[in-house]
């Protein structure tokens, strides 16, 4: 082993230590423990057609490492060549931008200069030491990739069945894995083309010889205009929630900082009034001193800007003014990339003010407010009282008489699709369940009938109120939507609550990117897999039918709508119950092929694990309330006794698909069934494999394959989680019954 170090050793000594620890150290992501990967070479081998065993399955394990080795290696060589491109002077391409500076400056990176550390003042020696490294670790790196190449052929030839398909499976996962290592190069090779920049700005500066005193005001320059923009950037933040900056015909009343819940809620006048001033003063005082440092830093920096311009024109330096153009353009660019830390700042001063609100919304317990109050996740409310109000109604609220504002030929086209959807609903009843024929003068009477009391409906005057309050309200709902596309805000159900969730489609997003970080559930797709799938439930359910292994109303029930089916949609639900307001995802699956067999399965399960299963069920509060009154009939409850709580996070996303499946046969076994409406148990498992490994979904602009758990929004997919708890919660309920204690999930 000792000797196996030494040559690894060796063999990577011209490589830095990011490159060996990336090579050398296999990631999680490739062990035998992640889940997800071996989802990923089950499936592999299932397109080889082989079957599943260890042996096949440590074969393309060696053969996904040579993959990951070879992304690895490509992306460091790129990042070198970008070392190597700056050191000779051929970084900047000068046909893609003239700049009015040479951009043939030979300019080793900061990087290489720190890994050799060198302290020698002999330049030319010191050229020649840094081109020798890079180009040493260059060849060493062509080397090594040439020689993984030789081994994946080698592994590759040995497996049967082997295509380039299985490649480009594993290498989606892989890549998919490798997004966090490509941005940090990504973000090295930008680094080292700003350097580069500003070495070639700071050498054309000192190639005109520029003075002593000129060298500081240009020092003075640069750190007055990196004050100014830090200034300046946090007197934007605090402009968004005072919209005025120094008109004194904008009363603070009028803008949305000065919206207070608490303070609005306190009933005494006084008390409120003397609050509301206080609160006002520290705001303005705030925003007062803010701009007075802003406009101190610009007085300074432009003070700095003329003396330096003096200076130049003064001197007899050539091409000074273009020089100094360059400088000022450059400077502007450097505090570009300080916005980037001031936005971490702000999230963080953010998320801290919005718990800060929450708590102090949630201490007024003398209030009880008569609907839910909608959940604002934004430092400051955009919304006037009376546009919130109307928020606050939730989305359970039916505008009134919302038609009565429309024109009169946009009304008749409502009610001629009103008519037209419910006088095919009933005439399609008619005809097929009491046989009436199509000809029949009923049809004719029902339809007319209808049409007129939808015109009497619909053209009835209204009273003056009514239609004001309508009018008012289509104003207001239109003043909501208008500021939530101005705003950037996304307006969403929050899960588990009956109001609605206002927040920043920005942090919003930044939330979903977390949740698919976290979960690491799914497989990013190129292509759309709709047809395949649709092929695939219909291949199996045809195949049932033939062997006469499902019934003929079963095989119809199953059977999905070709010209009507689509991808699932996915969308995110806000868990304002939660701390930091995650995200619960929900797809619409309502079209997706395999929407049917899951209805179908869940329709004929279920009603097994609710009977099997009830003891230990809790379906509501109500049945919550029940329990607990049982447990204390019985004496058990006292003063001591202890409450646990447990949440399982994502438990959907989290399932094992196959130790699901083999848990589903399990109960359906230990509960004497063979058969569940005359279906195999065999049977059942290939239907409800089909459905949680054929969940494909869009989300965006992009197609993913889920690779964990099941659909949240499959019927089904309820009830398989209900069995795979049943499995892991057995010992727990085993205990809890022997010593007379209560469990229900």
């Amino acid at each position: 082993m000792s000797q196996l170090s030494t040559n690894i050793a060796a063999e990577h000594e011209f490589l830095t230590k990011p490159i060996q620890n990336a090579l050398k150290n296999i990631p999680s992501y490739l062990t035998k423990r992640n889940q997800s990967f071996q989802v990923v070479l089950n499936q592999a081998l299932t397109t080889m057609s082989l079957e599943v065993s260890d042996a096949h399955q440590n074969e393309l394990r060696c053969i996904a490492i040579l993959i990951y080795k070879k992304s690895v290696l490509h992306m460091y060589l790129r990042l070198w060549k970008t070392y190597l491109k700056s050191g000779v002077g051929e970084l900047i391409n000068d046909s893609e931008k003239q700049f009015i500076y040479s951009t043939n400056y030979q300019i080793w990176p900061k990087e290489i200069k720190t890994i050799l550390q060198t302290t020698k003042n002999n330049k030319i020696n010191e050229n020649k030491m840094y081109m020798d490294f890079v180009y040493q670790t260059l060849n060493e790196l062509d080397r090594l990739g040439r020689q993984n190449h030789i081994e994946w052929n080698r592994k590759v030839k040995d497996i049967n069945g082997h295509t380039s398909t299985v490649d480009k499976f594993i290498q989606t996962y892989i890549e998919n894995n490798l997004s966090f290592l490509r941005m940090e190069i990504e973000h090295e090779i930008e680094l080292v083309h700003y350097d580069y920049h500003i070495q070639a700005i700071k050498q054309e500066y000192d190639r005109l010889h520029p003075n002593a005193y000129q060298k500081k005001i240009f020092k003075q320059l640069c750190h007055s205009k990196y004050e100014q923009e830090i200034t300046q950037q946090e007197y934007k933040f605090l402009q968004i929630q005072i919209h005025y900056i120094n008109s004194s015909c904008q009363s603070f009343e009028n803008v949305p900082i000065a919206e207070s819940t608490l303070i609005n809620s306190i009933e005494n006048p006084q008390i409120r009034e003397k609050l509301f001033d206080s609160y006002k003063a520290v705001a303005i005082q705030a925003r007062a001193e803010l701009f007075a440092i802003f406009k101190e830093y610009e007085k300074q920096y432009q003070n700095k800007i003329v003396a330096l311009q003096l200076q130049w024109k003064m001197s007899s330096m050539i091409d000074g003014t273009s020089v100094f153009d360059r400088i000022t353009e450059c400077t502007s660019y450097q505090t570009n990339l300080l916005k980037q830390d001031i936005v971490k700042k702000v999230s963080s001063f953010r998320s801290t003010l919005i718990q800060l609100r929450q708590h102090s919304s949630s201490t007024r317990k003398d209030i009880i407010d008569v609907s839910p109050e909608s959940f604002l996740d934004l430092l400051a409310n955009p919304f006037i009282p009376r546009e919130w109000n109307h928020l606050s109604l939730g989305p359970s609220y039916i505008r009134l008489n919302q038609s009565v504002i429309y024109p009169r030929h946009q009304q008749e086209i409502v009610i001629g699709k009103q008519h037209e959807k419910i006088y095919e609903k009933v005439k399609q009843h008619l005809i097929k369940y009491h046989f009436i024929p199509l000809e029949a003068t009923v049809f004719k009477t029902y339809s007319n009938e209808v049409l007129d009391y939808f015109d009497q409906s619909y053209f009835s005057p209204l009273p003056f109120k009514d239609q004001v309050q309508a009018s008012e309200e289509a104003k207001t709902a239109a003043a909501i939507q208008r500021k939530i596309k101005k705003f950037n805000l996304i307006l969403r159900l929050t899960d588990k609550g009956h109001n609605f969730y206002i927040g920043s489609a920005t942090e919003f997003e930044k939330k979903v990117q977390t949740f698919f970080q976290e979960t690491n559930a799914f497989m990013e797709l190129r292509e759309n897999p709709l047809d395949e799938i649709l092929k695939k439930v219909i291949q199996l359910l045809n195949q049932l039918y033939a062997k006469k292994l499902i019934l003929s109303w079963q095989y119809k029930k199953m059977m999905p709508d070709r010209n009507k089916c689509e991808l699932s949609h996915l969308y995110f639900n806000p868990k304002t119950h939660k701390d930091g307001v995650p995200v619960r995802p929900i797809e619409n699956t309502i079209a997706a092929p395999t929407r049917n067999i899951s209805d179908f399965l869940d329709k004929i399960i279920r009603p097994i694990f609710d009977n099997k299963c009830s003891t230990t069920s809790i379906i509501d509060g109500t049945s919550l309330i029940k329990n607990l009154t049982q447990y204390a009939k019985r004496g058990l409850l006292k003063p001591t006794t202890l409450f646990c709580t447990f949440d399982i996070r994502n438990l959907y996303t989290m399932l094992p698909q196959e130790k699901a499946l083999n848990i589903l046969m399990k109960f359906l076994h230990v509960h004497g069934y063979t058969r569940v409406k005359g279906i195999p148990l065999d049977v059942i498992r290939k239907l409800a494999s089909l459905v949680l490994k054929e969940n494909v979904f869009v989300y965006g602009k992009t197609i993913y394959r889920q690779i964990l758990g099941g659909a949240m929004g499959s019927s089904f997919t309820l009830t398989l989680a209900n069995i795979f708890m049943w499995k892991w919660q057995k010992q727990l309920v085993r205990i809890q019954e022997i010593t007379g204690e209560f469990y229900g999930r």
